[in-house]
C-alpha cells in the first residue's frame, strides 16, 4: 500500500485547479472543487506580470522532466510549486519541506529510502503513460502514411523555357 496520497493528473485537470483558485481568489473564504495533493508531469508554472496592474497571470507551460505539484488538502488554498524531479515534487506534497531545507529533523534522504516503492510505483505508471502516448502516435503516423493522396485534375504545370 502506498504511503503518499499524491495523484498524477492531466493537463486539462491542472487548468481546471487553476481555474478554481482563479475564480475564487478575492472570496472571504474560499472552496475549492477540489481537495488533495496532485503532480502534473512534463509541464512548468510560469507567471507572468503585465505592466501596471497588479494581478499575476499563470500560465502552465509545456516543459520536459519537470513536474508541478499541486497541493489543495485543506480546501482553501492552491499551493504550487516547480521541481525538476517526481521525488522531489513527493518530498514537498508529503512533508512541505524542501529537499534543500536543514532546519528539520527529518531529511530527504531517509525519506527517500523510506518511500521508495511509492516512488517507483509512479515512475512506472509515467512510464506506461509515456509508451502509450508513443503507441498511439506511431499508429495515427502510420494510418496517415497509408492513406492515399487525394488525386487532383489539374493539368502538371509545364516549366517556361528561357528566352535567349
Amino acid at each position: 500500500m502506498t504511503q503518499t496520497s499524491a495523484t498524477l493528473i492531466s493537463l486539462s485537470d491542472a487548468k481546471a485547479l487553476l481555474k478554481d483558485r482563479s475564480e475564487q481568489m478575492n472570496e472571504a473564504f474560499p472552496e475549492l472543487k477540489r481537495q488533495g495533493k496532485y503532480i502534473l508531469p512534463d509541464f512548468r508554472l510560469t507567471r507572468k506580470r503585465e505592466a501596471f496592474k497588479i494581478r499575476k497571470h499563470t500560465f502552465l507551460a509545456k516543459h520536459p522532466r519537470s513536474y508541478v505539484a499541486f497541493d489543495s488538502e485543506n480546501g482553501q488554498t492552491l499551493w504550487m510549486h516547480n521541481f525538476s524531479s517526481l521525488t522531489e515534487a513527493l518530498f514537498w506534497l508529503d512533508t512541505g519541506l524542501k529537499p534543500n531545507d536543514t532546519d528539520t529533523s527529518s531529511s530527504y534522504k531517509s525519506w527517500k529510502t523510506q518511500h521508495d516503492a511509492d516512488i517507483n510505483g509512479l515512475k512506472d505508471i509515467l512510464k506506461a503513460r509515456t509508451k502509450k502516448r508513443k503507441a498511439e502516435a506511431a499508429a495515427k503516423k502510420q494510418q496517415l502514411a497509408t492513406k492515399q493522396p487525394k488525386t487532383t485534375n489539374r493539368k502538371p504545370k509545364v516549366a517556361k523555357q528561357a528566352k535567349k
